[in-house]
C-alpha cells in the first residue's frame, strides 16, 4: 500500500505557474494577515471611542469593521484555490501583518480616525502590490477581487479622512 505524503492532500490544481502562484499566495496571505490585523485595531477603536462624536465615529468604526472581516474569507480562499496554504494562528498573522498594533490604554477620537486612514492607506498599497503579482502570474480571479476591495478600502479612507478635517 502506498504511503500518502499529507501535503499532497491539500494540493490543489490550477494552470497558473508555479512561481506566480507562489508569489500571488505570498502577497495575499500578507493581505489575510493585515484583514485579521486592521479589523481588530478598527474593533477596539470603536469599543474605546468616546468623545463628543462618539456615536458616528462607534458606529463608522463598526461598519468599517465588518467590511474588513467580510474581506478575509475571500481573501485566504483564493490562496487555497490556487494551491496555497494560509493563515494558521494569531502567531502567524503577528509575522506577516503589515499593520501596527496598537495597545495604548487612551487613544483620542482624533488620534484613533487618524491612526486608522494611515492604516488604510497603507492597506491600499500592499493591495495594489498584490494586485501587480497577480497580473504579473495571469491570475486574472485575484486581480479582480483585489479592484473590488482597493476600491472598498480607498472609500474607508476617504471616510476617515473627511472625519478628521478641521
Amino acid at each position: 500500500m502506498k504511503a500518502i505524503n499529507q501535503i499532497d492532500e491539500l494540493d490543489t490544481p490550477s494552470d497558473l505557474k508555479e512561481k506566480g502562484r507562489e508569489k500571488v499566495a505570498e502577497s495575499v496571505n500578507r493581505l489575510v494577515a493585515d484583514a485579521f490585523a486592521l479589523y481588530v485595531k478598527t474593533k477596539n477603536f470603536h469599543w474605546h471611542m468616546s468623545g463628543k462624536h462618539f456615536r458616528d465615529y462607534h458606529l463608522l468604526l463598526d461598519e468599517q469593521a465588518e467590511q474588513i472581516f467580510a474581506t478575509i474569507d475571500p481573501l485566504a480562499e483564493r490562496v487555497r484555490k490556487i494551491g496555497g496554504n494560509t493563515i494558521r494562528s494569531i502567531a502567524h498573522i503577528a509575522q506577516l501583518q503589515h499593520v501596527k498594533d496598537n495597545d495604548e490604554d487612551f487613544v483620542s477620537a482624533h488620534d484613533m480616525l487618524k491612526d486608522l486612514e494611515a492604516e488604510n492607506r497603507k492597506m491600499a498599497k500592499h493591495m495594489r502590490e498584490a494586485h501587480k503579482i497577480a497580473d504579473d502570474a495571469e491570475d486574472v480571479a485575484t486581480a479582480s477581487l483585489l479592484e473590488v476591495y482597493i476600491d472598498e478600502t480607498e472609500r474607508r479612507t476617504w471616510f476617515l479622512f473627511e472625519t478628521t478635517r478641521d
